[in-house]
């Protein structure tokens, strides 16, 4: 025998009203990650060599190393908001699933701070 009401059973289990907001980010990252990816194959095209002087050249103009990290950052929140859906629907156990969410932010972070102190660290040389 259940005491609980009916409306009791599915209070706290429906939307938590973010989902909207999820599904525009990933839309909005994935167009910009189309323009981003365009100019990043076409500024490779455009180098003479792959090199380590010529790449270190073209990170160091300005215009290269601020899209370069904007591709970094981009990627790396697109990638966090996918994982973040597909650790929601396919892990079950709530503490493996909360372990799950917090370290693939942490991954992500890291991920995403790692590429940007390269651009960085090529773009300004040993200062950094």
């Amino acid at each position: 025998m259940n005491l609980r009401s009916p409306l009791s059973h599915v209070l706290g289990s429906g939307s938590a009203k973010e989902g909207t907001d999820h599904w525009w980010a990933q839309r909005v990252t994935a167009l910009g990650l189309v323009f981003l990816g365009l100019w990043f194959l076409f500024a490779l095209q455009q180098l003479e060599s792959f090199d380590h002087a010529q790449v270190v050249r073209w990170v160091s103009q300005p215009f290269a190393g601020v899209m370069l990290v904007l591709l970094c950052l981009t990627l790396a929140y697109h990638s966090v908001l996918g994982i973040q859906v597909i650790i929601e629907d396919y892990v079950h156990g709530a503490f493996l699933k909360v372990a799950s969410l917090i370290l693939s932010k942490f991954a992500h972070i890291f991920v995403a701070f790692a590429g940007v102190y390269a651009v960085l660290k090529i773009s300004f040389g040993a200062d950094l």
